[in-house]
């Protein structure tokens, strides 16, 4: 995980420095003189060879220091902070619902195979997955966010500490529009390895013996079922962290996806390299947690 985070943090430097423009432009404006440029340049530091700029963004890094915002003139670490948990609280609620939602709808499918419920649900399933988030997203502010019906806030972002409920409120539609992708992708997962699991020797041996078919499912189907399913979901947050940069923006939720598109289109340097730092951070952390999780689901799997 280190060897990644290391390998991920000088190609986000790598590519930051190639991007077109000049920082010192954007920060004083089109019409800054030569001077004034090459003053602000050397002050951050610009001019040094790209080596000697990386070795020493890196140490500061590690240290805590990840600078100032360019644009905000705020420390970045402020700046992810506050961004990070609001991104974090969109994720958790997508997450828990896929998990209530989405395995039961997977082993249901799977326990009806070939019927009109294992139709209707991988029905369901194949449109969620094959709709983009933007689609899901447009969809539910038409029918459950029109001013008509007024169900459900357009966007915005209410602190909890201010109002919890207007802050859950807010958070539904965001929240939703990941969840259902997510779980139309998982279900079909689980679907999948439980019809498998369902079909083998040691489920057709525990049946043999007379156990009931509820204890056959718990103990025996279901948790070899859960073991490839938690992977995909590890993979899945991958694909969560890049939806929740569309989803914030169409939402106008204040959250990672915002800050970072805030920081793309404003050349934010330290906050590009933040923030991307931060995603695959989540990202190695999620899929280290994904393996010990199945090492104990699957006695099988050993790590040395």
């Amino acid at each position: 995980m280190l060897l990644v985070l290391l390998i991920v943090s000088f190609t986000v430097f790598a590519i930051t420095q190639i991007l077109p423009g000049n920082a010192a432009v954007m920060i004083l404006g089109e019409y800054a003189t030569p001077d004034q440029i090459a003053v602000l340049e050397q002050e951050l530091g610009l001019t040094r060879p790209w080596h000697v700029q990386y070795f020493d963004w890196l140490g500061r890094i590690l240290t805590g220091d990840w600078g100032m915002s360019m644009r905000l003139s705020t420390p970045v670490a402020s700046v992810i902070g506050e961004a990070f948990w609001r991104s974090a609280a969109l994720a958790a609620a997508a997450l828990v619902t896929v998990t209530l939602i989405a395995i039961p709808l997977g082993v249901i499918a799977a326990l009806k195979r070939g019927t009109v419920t294992d139709l209707g649900i991988s029905t369901l399933a194949y449109l969620g997955t094959a709709v983009p988030e933007f689609v899901t997203a447009t969809v539910l502010l038409v029918f459950l966010a029109a001013p008509e019906r007024g169900w459900f806030p357009a966007g915005g972002f209410v602190p909890p500490a201010q109002d919890l409920l207007a802050s859950l409120h807010h958070m539904v539609l965001p929240a939703a529009t990941l969840a259902l992708i997510l779980t139309a992708h998982i279900s079909r997962q689980v679907r999948s390895e439980m019809s498998e699991v369902l079909a083998s020797d040691h489920v057709r041996a525990a049946r043999l013996k007379g156990l009931p078919e509820g204890a056959v499912i718990r103990r025996h189907a279901l948790p070899n079922a859960m073991a490839p399913a938690v992977a995909v979901i590890s993979l899945d947050v991958g694909y969560l962290l890049g939806g929740i940069i569309v989803v914030e923006e169409v939402f106008a939720w204040p959250g990672l996806g915002r800050t970072m598109i805030y920081a793309l289109q404003n050349r934010d340097l330290p906050v590009i390299q933040a923030v991307t730092l931060v995603l695959a951070t989540v990202y190695a952390i999620s899929n280290l947690i994904s393996d010990m999780v199945i090492a104990a689901l699957d006695p099988r799997v050993r790590y040395a």
